[in-house]
């Protein structure tokens, strides 16, 4: 298939190397002129996946026209917040017969929109069932280099999750399908929110026993919130549910946990963010589930602590006695 990825982050540009040895013609979009000419000439991406190097054949553009014309597959590896921008700019092509992958993790600010549902938006003469999403347990410094890992395609329309099945399928990275396209987006998406949670337990000094108090609540909450959203309950029990919170939580990879950590250790939001040059999801996203939250009705406890210590300022201990001290309740409960 002629594919093209649209963002040469580091997950990007590890899926585009991944099509490109599983046979497809691939083209790697990068937004900078000047960095996708650093891209073409040295062949690496020093800056987001160092080391590994990108084959001859991998075509690398910044002109975001010529990258998606004429394409049966596009993949977007955008950070959530600008997919919306990106896509506005291709309403004038003809994609009836391009099928739309989002690996995106994050929930769209003020819209609370998941990213296909953004796609399906800026683009509403797609087929029905066209656009789907790739998620699950899944750091790219690992896949680059070729360490097994098993991720989910997930679409409405069932052919479509096995047609990004087989594209992205080989024998380091196998690919399970589903159709529940909402649960798979929404636990990629609120499990960052955790995982920055888990982080500030890391920096503040607490110990493992706490950390699995707030996975294991942690993925109540995602379930709760996700079943009141449409979502299956067995989706969070797997690949991109319990899975991507496990391996996001514990990761030195991780930049959510990353930020959690260094908040936890007293800095604040602006300071750790002005620190990173890769984007934590999960900073947006705490913001986009508190307000889901409220609006479904659905207890978040956890993912409310987070947001409150990321954006009033909260302080972390204060947060944990407060979630330690709430009325005692039994541990499943709707």
């Amino acid at each position: 298939m002629r594919i093209a990825v649209l963002g040469a982050g580091g997950w990007g540009t590890t899926l585009a190397i991944i099509l490109y040895h599983n046979g497809h013609d691939v083209t790697l979009w990068e937004y900078k002129k000047a960095y996708a000419k650093v891209l073409n000439k040295t062949r690496e991406n020093k800056d987001y996946l160092p080391g590994i190097p990108l084959p001859k054949e991998l075509v690398i553009t910044y002109d975001l026209g010529e990258a998606c014309t004429n394409k049966h597959m596009i993949v977007s590896a955008i950070p959530t917040q600008f997919v919306r921008s990106v896509f506005k700019q291709l309403k004038k092509i003809n994609f009836r017969n391009t099928t739309f992958v989002s690996v995106s993790k994050g929930i769209e600010r003020g819209t609370h929109l998941t990213v296909s549902k953004v796609i399906g938006e800026e683009l509403p003469d797609l087929p029905i069932g066209s656009i789907g999403v790739l998620s699950g347990p899944s750091h790219a410094e690992e896949v680059a280099r070729k360490i097994p890992t098993a991720v989910v395609a997930a679409a409405d329309d069932e052919e479509t999750s096995k047609q990004i099945q087989a594209a992205f399928m080989n024998s380091y990275f196998r690919v399970y399908s589903s159709t529940d396209i909402v649960g798979v987006e929404l636990g990629g998406a609120l499990k960052n929110v955790i995982a920055i949670g888990a982080g500030i337990i890391d920096g503040a000094g607490f110990g493992d026993n706490t950390k699995a108090l707030i996975m294991t609540r942690g993925i109540a909450e995602i379930t709760r919130l996700g079943l009141r959203m449409g979502a299956q309950k067995e989706t969070f029990s797997g690949l991109s549910g319990i899975g991507d919170l496990i391996v996001t939580c514990m990761s030195r990879h991780s930049r959510n946990r990353f930020v959690g950590e260094q908040i936890g250790k007293g800095l604040k939001l602006t300071q750790v963010l002005k620190s990173m040059t890769m984007v934590a999801e999960g900073v947006e996203t705490s913001r986009s589930v508190y307000e889901l939250a409220e609006s479904y009705g659905a207890e978040t406890p956890i993912a409310k602590a987070v947001y409150e210590i990321l954006f009033e300022d909260k302080d972390p201990i204060k947060a944990t006695y407060e979630l330690m001290t709430r009325d005692m309740k039994p541990e499943h409960y709707h």
